[in-house]
């Protein structure tokens, strides 16, 4: 295996991908949202259950790649108890690390730092961003579909 294809599948993006944490569907969600990337064939819906500004719960279903589920599954983990605003940071800070021309500093327990590698692939960042963004709009309570396109 290329030493590119190891970095972007690193063995915690198979991890996620295989038993990923949260996914399901949940019962009285209060906000949802639907995500597309047209170009891979990523789907995803995100459930998020608020507990005044904190997220209690979050899950989600997807159909699609490695990227975007393992990415999903990190972010649900990662943001689970966290206030709203403390969820659309970290999702700025994630989307930075991925597009920015010079990335945040990532610490080494950071487990999103995993992945990094889609940085090389720019047509997988899509993937990788899609949860993230779908998140955003079910806190938003936005009924419109997130798409990368």
């Amino acid at each position: 295996m290329s030493t590119d294809l190891h970095d972007l599948y690193q063995e915690i993006i198979l991890k996620h991908s295989r038993e990923p944490k949260n996914s399901g569907t949940m019962d009285n969600a209060d906000g949802e949202a639907n995500g597309n990337n047209p170009l891979c064939g990523d789907r995803i819906v995100v459930y998020v259950k608020l507990d005044g500004d904190r997220i209690a719960d979050a899950k989600f279903e997807a159909r699609g790649c490695a990227i975007s589920v393992a990415s999903a599954s990190m972010m649900t983990e990662l943001l689970i108890g966290k206030t709203i605003n403390e969820a659309r940071a970290e999702g700025s800070r994630f989307i930075d690390l991925l597009t920015s021309k010079d990335p945040p500093e990532v610490a080494d327990d950071d487990e999103l730092a995993a992945l990094l590698g889609v940085r090389q692939f720019p047509a997988r960042i899509k993937c990788a961003t899609l949860p993230w963004q779908t998140l955003a709009a079910a806190m938003d309570g936005s009924e419109t579909e997130v798409t990368t396109e």
